[in-house]
């Protein structure tokens, strides 16, 4: 017994400090990394959610952009480091849910070594087509692709992006064959969208909004799940005719596993405080995003469902990238 009362003991004195660490954080300057450059989606997310969490946390949360590798750098970074509340990653759907089916080899586990905290934005897309392309809504875009197997082809900002999984889930959903073509980013595939070299483009609404108000190119709908709050006459893909297509290019909020719940509960807290603020909600939509949140346990859910949905996606497209 005696003995027992000693290890008790000690465990309590090694638990006790954590403890109280959780509980007073933070005491100290919070970095925040955006695993891409500065000026996408993610960095104006992740600069948008920091200066609240300044306000509410009483300290500094301190964006710092660490691009690379489809957003995989950024987020091994996160995983390795200390489980203490002071590093914090906007992780996207890229590094977190697709390219663990795309990737043979992966130096860190999204579900093992990241806890989520609670979804931050949705980056909507737009499906966009050349003019030159006789449809003007998806149905007829799907009845002409029908009727030219392997002749449509669409763009995308490279192998393993949103905006190719976009492409080849609508060839799997809508039974036809549209050649990918990837770019070096959604805007050159964007350039070559306007000068006709290819036909559709599922590209982010800030990429594409100065083609579509110039009219060289023709959005036909949303990729999501939603219509655009600033162009509310476009319906989603699903809503017009295509059902069960859903692209939702998504940003969230995660810690390293480990970090105590006491501070995953109160950084949700105030993250979903810093999304429904007003001037944030603007800020977002401004650039073609729309800000969410949810819960750690329901962002959980979200984030094993989108895993495992592209997971089939790839499989069944046969991708794969070394």
């Amino acid at each position: 017994m005696r003995a027992a009362a000693v290890v008790i003991s000690l465990f309590v004195s090694i638990l006790a400090p954590s403890i109280a660490d959780a509980q007073n954080w933070p005491t100290r300057p919070v970095r925040l990394i955006s695993p891409f450059a500065p000026g996408g989606g993610a960095d104006i997310t992740s600069r948008a959610v920091a200066q609240k969490l300044s306000t509410s946390l009483g300290q500094q949360v301190l964006v710092e952009n660490r691009g690379g590798a489809g957003g995989m750098i950024g987020v091994d970074i996160a995983t390795k480091s200390p489980a203490d509340g002071y590093t914090v990653v906007m992780g996207t759907i890229g590094p977190i849910a697709i390219n663990p089916s795309l990737y043979k080899k992966m130096t860190y586990d999204p579900m093992r070594d990241l806890i989520p905290v609670s979804q931050a934005a949705n980056a909507l897309n737009v499906l966009v087509v050349h003019p030159s392309l006789p449809a003007k809504n998806v149905k007829e875009m799907i009845a002409i692709a029908k009727a030219r197997p392997g002749q449509m082809n669409y763009g995308s900002s490279g192998p393993g992006a949103t905006d190719h999984l976009a492409g080849e889930l609508f060839n799997v959903l809508a039974g036809v064959k549209m050649v990918h073509v990837p770019y070096k980013g959604g805007a050159p595939a964007m350039l070559d969208l306007v000068s006709g070299n290819v036909q559709v483009v599922f590209s982010t609404v800030s990429t594409a909004i100065a083609a579509m108000d110039s009219k060289r190119v023709r959005p036909l709908a949303m990729t999501g799940n939603q219509r655009f709050e600033l162009m509310p006459e476009l319906p989603t893909v699903a809503e017009a005719g295509l059902k069960g297509f859903e692209v939702n290019n998504w940003y969230g909020i995660f810690l390293p596993t480990g970090t105590p719940k006491d501070i995953v509960t109160r950084l949700n807290a105030d993250v979903v405080k810093a999304l429904a603020a007003p001037d944030v909600k603007k800020r977002l939509l401004e650039a073609g995003i729309v800000a969410t949140s949810s819960s750690p346990e329901g962002f959980t859910a979200y984030v094993k469902a989108e895993t495992a949905k592209w997971a089939k996606v790839i499989k069944d497209a046969n991708i794969s990238v070394e």
